[in-house]
């Protein structure tokens, strides 16, 4: 995939390929700040290559009329292909993405194969239905429904979870029978490009799966506008979100938007302490905070605030900060300089607006990586941004609060509802909280749980539409209905 240091950037119709915009980009190791190479992102002309043969894919079928056995088959031997290449796709995460070797290995890799395992089994069962005519004499008509592969979908995926955000997006539109062109963070592209050589060495066909990695002002803005695509998914910032829904307004695309959260936790009182300590401390400092739905809030009852803050900052200050490549590191690096400087920056701004920095809060100068230690921070109220924002990175903000009640209107007081956790021995509390709570997905005495098989999104500000389940399958169809006289 590399010449002389040159990493290649597309992949089109089968063929793997360099970009041919002028200038090159550089691709770093977070971990150290060294340089691993660099590639010629994907220009305009470019996508428009990589769309036109995924459209051409589509229109004479090669893949939406094979049968749905055949399309299966196709999608598990892809999701033996990732596990056979784990090591492989796990020491390119780690690399260019600073994800920590277990979680890579462990995680990234099992849960991306698993991705196909789960949609293979819905080729054979995007079922339509009758449906009686309300208007019409009983056996006049025969009426059902059909749900159509919506056509090219164009799949833009972050660089916190460069393998899985692929094969989350993807899986579901083959299983569907759409053809593809996913444009990568231009940060983490080399599993994505990857991904797309495996998918064609399992039989599927050459043109289905296309890759371009750019930017997401030349290569993703060119996708987005593109005449030909039918369906965007994106996982990235909300600022980014409002103008795709823009651009997709100007022709009507379908659109699922994942983007930002400012996810809370709500600890009761009658909460195992020892496990809230370590379930807090495990949601806002896995990956370095750099997770969509990362526990960055935190709200618990006054009687066990001051114990369950301690414990968080007692264990953070004992987490290894360290290079990915190391066994023993807990938390790995940002994944630049630049978004290490603007955490560093959102600290700083917290302090300044009145909040007391627990722990942490600093920069950690280790080979030449992007590292920040893990940061506990008290005493904000509502009108902060430290409270308010995404900082993405391993910053915990905790408030004290009087009741239940009070947890979930500070919960709730924010424009993003992507996700939230609820820890408590009370089984009525916690179906009463999780049904108050606005957020798409809400865990009980655990966080940060995937499963493909349940639906993932966003309430307000954090996103439209869902991703997994039959709901994120949908989503990548068109539903037709049939009427005929009989």
């Amino acid at each position: 995939m590399s010449v002389a240091n040159e990493f290649l950037a597309v992949f089109i119709d089968g063929v793997p390929g360099r970009g041919h915009s002028d200038a090159p980009l550089e691709n770093r190791n977070p971990s150290t700040g060294e340089v691993i190479g660099h590639f010629y992102p994907a220009n305009e002309a470019d996508v428009d290559q990589a769309v036109l043969a995924a459209h051409a894919a589509f229109e004479d079928r090669r893949w939406r009329a094979l049968s749905p056995a055949h399309r299966s088959r196709a999608m598990h031997r892809l999701a033996d292909l990732i596990e056979e290449h784990g090591d492989e796709l796990a020491a390119l995460e780690m690399q260019e993405a600073g994800k920590l070797k277990a979680a890579a290995r462990q995680g990234e890799v099992p849960f991306a194969a698993e991705c196909f395992r789960y949609h293979a089994g819905w080729c054979s069962k995007l079922e339509g239905r009758t449906t009686p005519m309300t208007m019409a004499a009983q056996g006049e008509f025969h009426t059902y429904t059909v749900h159509d592969a919506i056509g090219v979908a164009g799949l833009i995926t972050p660089y916190n979870g460069a393998l899985v955000q692929a094969s989350w997006k993807l899986a579901p539109a083959l299983a569907a029978g759409c053809t593809v062109v996913i444009k990568p963070d231009e940060k983490t592209p080399m599993s994505t490009l990857r991904l797309a050589e495996l998918a064609v060495a399992a039989g599927i066909p050459p043109g289905v799966v296309n890759v371009v990695v750019g930017s997401g002002q030349s290569a993703g803005a060119a996708l987005v506008r593109h005449p030909l695509v039918r369906k965007i998914s994106f996982t990235g910032s909300t600022k980014t979100g409002k103008e795709i829904g823009r651009t997709a307004m100007d022709d009507l695309k379908k659109v699922t938007l994942e983007l930002g959260g400012k996810s809370p936790i709500i600890v009761l009182d009658d909460a195992d302490l020892d496990a809230a300590i370590h379930g807090v401390a495990d949601a806002i400092f896995s990956n370095a905070g750099q997770v969509c739905v990362a526990g960055s809030r935190l709200y618990a009852e006054s009687r066990i605030y001051d114990e369950l803050v301690a414990g968080v900052a007692e264990l953070s200050r004992q987490l290894k900060v360290g290079r990915a490549d190391d066994g023993d590191t807990d938390v790995g690096p940002l994944i630049s300089e630049r978004h290490r400087d603007n955490v560093l920056a959102a600290i700083t701004g917290g302090e300044f607006d009145g909040a007391k920095i627990l722990t942490g809060g600093k920069r950690i100068d280790l080979d030449g990586g992007y590292f920040v230690e893990p940061t506990v921070i008290v005493d904000a109220d509502s009108t902060m941004s430290v409270l308010r924002e995404e900082i993405f990175g391993p910053v915990l903000v905790a408030t004290k609060a009087n009741d239940m009640q009070q947890c979930v209107r500070e919960s709730n007081n924010s424009r993003y509802g992507l996700a939230a956790s609820i820890w408590t021995r009370d089984i009525a509390k916690a179906h009463r909280l999780a049904n108050e709570v606005q957020a798409g997905i809400v865990w009980v005495n655990c966080h940060g749980i995937p499963d493909m098989a349940v639906p993932f999104g966003g309430y307000k500000q954090s996103g439209w539409g869902r991703e997994n389940g039959l709901e994120g399958l949908l989503a990548y169809t068109e539903l037709k209905s049939v009427i005929c006289k009989l």
